[in-house]
């Protein structure tokens, strides 16, 4: 019997019971036996739903479309009529999963958040390396919600490239398989051809092709830091020139993808610049290895770099144990959670071995030496192709696992997997209740604009504040698909400084000031105490210089004459 059909008959002869792993360091819960797909990508959307989904050339899925709907897609590879689904959302409020249609492939795609909040999914493969899908959160029931594809909508073939949210709120697409060009959607000008980009020329080895799936980042000047294999370039997208030559990664091995490290920036206050921390991967030729049935060692090690210094240099720490395919996650308390993985091989399917059970937390402020922490452990792989998502409420969702052709579940190592689960880390523990605080103002789905006073209430069930432990942070949900999570940032936005009156309290702080430290979209507000962080809002920040060319309601959020804008569509 395949083992989702195993974990339902579970929950089929006992319902009452929730499968939980309680431990010190995190809990565990199994939210759902099957969604029905394995989630290969996956975004968190202000409507609190997550979006989810996997490839179209896999056969049939677990779940089918409804009404009697199918795909006819005669160029598919496996079943050129699919009446199932390959893309689900997720809602947790309910723990329920809504099919949704997709129709041309989106293996090994990416995407990024407009600033109006729809998501912006690009590239693929087969008949979808040059498509654009546009998925929009809708209120209510969201029965009327699913993805709309316009195809051809990419210049240039898109597959394994990297998509990253721009201050004015347009994207750009990095790279991908045999691509050393990047290009911006929607284009600026309708003559706008992909521009070339020798660095990704430079890092690429032909026979490993291992400067996949970039590490993109919005520096705080506004120039995009950008890492493939084992290097680094601060790089000027407008004029087309690279800024700053980073040094080479100590050790020189690769660390994108299939060597599949993971990467994150991590939290931008005041006090700290523009740091990014790269963690694990494969070792130099462990792909090559992997495919002769030989499965190396992962890499231990983390580079942390200030990219905004004068003369950047890496520092190197070393993990709690090795891990590739691991997931990065930016939590409301600015600490990292790495998650998901294996010890040894490389990404692709059967291609690594010793799957890593644990998750380990991250503390960056924390001296070199006490950084890390390890969580307590699931009993699930999570192998290729996993996904992991911070929620709302402060979990992490995580699933997917080798999503193998025609979902196998038997004859195989690690089988595909469809469940999904959910980490709390331990700051949800209920013995941290009593200082857990809630906010009351702003309310959710607030509009702020840049160098806006933000006056941030809260309570604290114990209603005994730690003034000097109080801060607010500011979350952009990324989009989660091999091993990195694009577009991922966390803002600090003000410490202390609490003013209290009666039962509740109030801290003052102050907005990004610029596009540069956080592009237009929708934000998850958190006020953090004594480390342990509220249930999150969600912010809207207003746009500025961009149009919500998706959605002509969003307009009357902002500022009505961005209507003109659309005479250039």
């Amino acid at each position: 019997m395949p083992p989702p059909l195993i974990i339902l008959l579970f929950f089929l002869l006992f319902p009452h019971e929730r499968a939980l792993t309680h431990a010190a360091n995190g809990e565990w819960e199994l939210l759902q036996p099957s969604i029905g797909i394995s989630a290969m990508h996956m975004q968190l959307l202000f409507s609190d739903r997550a979006l989810i989904f996997d490839r179209t050339d896999f056969g049939p899925s677990n779940i089918s479309l409804p009404s009697g709907r199918c795909r006819r897609d005669p160029n598919d590879t496996a079943l050129p009529i699919d009446c199932t689904a390959h893309s689900v959302e997720y809602t947790p409020a309910s723990n329920s999963v809504r099919p949704l249609m997709l129709l041309t492939d989106t293996w090994c795609s990416s995407a990024a958040l407009l600033p109006n909040g729809t998501l912006l999914q690009t590239g693929g493969y087969n008949d979808g390396d040059r498509a654009a899908r546009l998925y929009s959160p809708c209120s209510g029931d969201a029965a009327s919600c699913d993805w709309q594809e316009i195809n051809p909508a990419l210049a240039k073939r898109r597959w394994y490239a990297t998509n990253h949210i721009l201050p004015d709120g347009g994207v750009i697409i990095v790279g991908g398989r045999r691509q050393f060009s990047y290009e911006f959607y929607p284009r600026r000008t309708t003559a706008e051809m992909p521009r070339s980009l020798p660095f990704l020329i430079q890092t690429n080895d032909p026979k490993v092709e291992n400067n996949l799936y970039p590490f993109v980042f919005l520096n705080v000047d506004g120039n995009l830091f950008i890492f493939a294999n084992n290097r680094a370039i601060l790089f000027d997208y407008v004029r087309g020139v690279v800024v700053k030559n980073y040094p080479t990664i100590p050790g020189g091995d690769p660390r994108n993808y299939p060597s599949s490290g993971s990467a994150v920036l991590l939290p931008l206050n005041s006090n700290s610049g523009a740091q990014v921390l790269v963690c694990g991967g494969a070792p130099t030729g462990a792909y090559v290895s992997a495919n002769n049935g030989k499965f190396v060692t992962a890499l231990d090690t983390c580079g942390r770099i200030r990219i905004d210094d004068q003369n950047p240099q890496w520092a190197m720490e070393t993990m709690p144990g090795p891990r590739v395919m691991g997931d990065m996650v930016l939590l409301p308390n600015g600490d990292v959670l790495i998650i998901n993985g294996a010890r040894s091989g490389t990404a692709g399917w059967e291609l690594s071995r010793d799957p890593v059970l644990t998750p380990v937390t991250y503390r960056p402020d924390n001296p070199v030496g006490s950084r890390f922490e390890v969580q307590s452990s699931s009993s699930t792989p999570r192998m290729y192709h996993s996904t992991a998502v911070l929620l709302r409420d402060g979990r992490v969702l995580v699933g997917g696992s080798n999503p193998h052709t025609y979902y196998n579940f038997t004859g195989v190592l690690f089988p595909t997997d469809l469940t999904l689960e959910a980490f709390s880390p331990s700051y949800l523990n209920s013995s941290y209740a009593s200082m857990r605080p809630q906010i009351i103002s702003p309310v959710s789905q607030s509009k702020v604009s840049y160098k806006q006073p933000l006056v941030v209430g809260f309570t604290v069930p114990s209603g005994q504040i730690d003034n000097g432990s109080v801060m607010v942070t500011m979350v952009a949900p990324p989009f989660a698909t091999h091993s990195f999570s694009m577009n991922q940032r966390l803002l600090v936005l003000g410490q202390g400084n609490v003013t209290v009156s009666g039962n509740s309290s109030q801290i003052r702080v102050v907005s990004p000031d610029s596009g540069n430290l956080a592009p237009p979209g929708y934000y998850l507000l958190f006020v953090v105490h004594r480390n342990i962080p509220s249930e999150g809002i969600w912010l809207f920040r207003c746009l500025t210089s961009f149009l919500a060319r998706f959605d002509f309601r969003v307009l009357a959020r902002c500022d009505s004459h961005l209507a003109a804008w659309f005479s250039r569509l």
